[in-house]
């Protein structure tokens, strides 16, 4: 497959781009303004600095970057703090990963959020083909095929719990069982290799879940914005009812949802199909590109109105990854005046520092990546 390096088309050599990337990972992983920490001789964690905790979806995402950049060894520190102090062995949540733990490995969760579940088996068939599996839990393929077999068959009659797919619509969940789904943990682009690689009985629902999620994704993203809420219905409408545990809204485009603009980059990135989810892309370029000017990014209605509450404010609380993930649409929309200009301020933009930094360069880690070529399937 052709990975295609798109900061040339801004006068940005492959030589310039490679030692810019070696940059982010210094600052990523072992510089002043670091998000990942080694913990005893032979494990290490993602901390959200915003939180003071490690969460699945950071040592999850931690795990792909390292194995995109071929650092088995922090791959394999990051896997065994989560195999030793998330994974839960029983109850409802067996065969899951805590979502939320202290630093130190104490819970803070008793249940998962799938989209971490998804990125580490991802994360693992990728290691399989890249490094070999290894014994125990570095028998990466194997853990991946467990992960996905409890994703999908949880709350059936021979497990406990419930599953983190609804089985009838194919939909990942925002939590198991919940009546609902978050639009940026639909990964078609997953799916896809998933229906390859999982236990055989269990790739034809893969198969199934990446034309609905990319099917659903069309309904998900507004016709004129392109934008996405962070948690919405299974029509592809913003979530209408608020649960009682929410403490502020999620039916806007917000934090969640500026993953969902980088998923629809990826997926186009790896060969998915186009259902017409592609499309947004443009529309969010065009939608954003007057508060990029301006430096000024704010909370949106998916029908692109600035809003905001009393809890998050007004203003984008992740602003560095908002812009990485709209600059890596240049991935699907090509080379245009206007994909130019948010690619060159993404390429002129640095990591985010201070305490909210976790969220941001994750976004921004993997949008250069992606736009530098460097995301690619094993």
């Amino acid at each position: 497959m052709n990975y295609k390096n798109f900061f040339n088309e801004i006068g940005i050599s492959d030589e310039q781009t490679l030692k810019r990337l070696e940059e982010i990972k210094q600052e990523y992983f072992f510089g002043e303004d670091k998000v990942y920490f080694d913990a005893g001789e032979d494990m290490g964690y993602i901390m959200d600095t915003g939180n003071y905790d490690a969460r699945t979806e950071g040592m999850s995402y931690g795990m792909m970057i390292c194995v995109q950049l071929d650092m088995k060894e922090q791959f394999d520190r990051i896997w065994k703090w989560s195999k030793t102090y998330m994974y839960m062995t029983e109850g409802w949540a067996e065969g899951y990963f805590a979502w939320s733990c202290q630093t130190n490995g104490t819970p803070n969760a008793n249940g998962p959020a799938p989209d971490g579940e998804e990125y580490y088996a991802m994360a693992l068939f990728f290691a399989s083909a890249r490094w070999g599996d290894g014994e125990g839990i570095f028998n990466y393929s194997e853990e991946a095929r467990k992960i996905l077999s409890a994703m999908v068959h949880k709350g059936s009659e021979k497990r406990e719990g419930a599953p983190m797919f609804n089985r009838d619509n194919k939909q990942i969940l925002f939590v198991p069982g919940c009546p609902f789904t978050d639009p940026s943990y639909h990964l078609p682009h997953f799916y896809d290799i998933f229906a390859e690689r999982a236990y055989e009985e269990d790739r034809e629902f893969f198969k199934e879940a990446a034309k609905a999620s990319r099917e659903y994704l069309v309904k998900a993203c507004h016709p004129v914005t392109g934008f996405s809420a962070e948690y919405a219905e299974f029509d592809g409408r913003p979530l209408q009812k608020p649960m009682p545990w929410m403490d502020m809204r999620h039916d806007w485009f917000y934090s969640d949802a500026y993953r969902t603009v980088a998923n629809l980059s990826l997926d186009h990135i790896w060969g998915g199909e186009d259902l017409g989810q592609f499309a947004a892309c443009e529309k969010i370029q065009k939608a954003l590109i007057n508060d990029l000017r301006a430096n000024d990014f704010g909370i949106y209605e998916i029908d692109g109105t600035r809003t905001g509450d009393e809890y998050a404010g007004d203003k984008a609380l992740h602003p560095v990854g908002l812009m990485a993930t709209v600059a890596e649409t240049a991935a699907v929309t090509g080379i245009t005046d206007l994909s130019k200009e948010w690619l060159t301020t993404f390429y002129n933009t640095p990591l985010r520092k201070g305490e909210r930094r976790y969220y941001d360069n994750c976004l921004y880690f993997f949008a250069f990546l992606a736009l530098s070529g460097n995301y690619r399937k094993y």
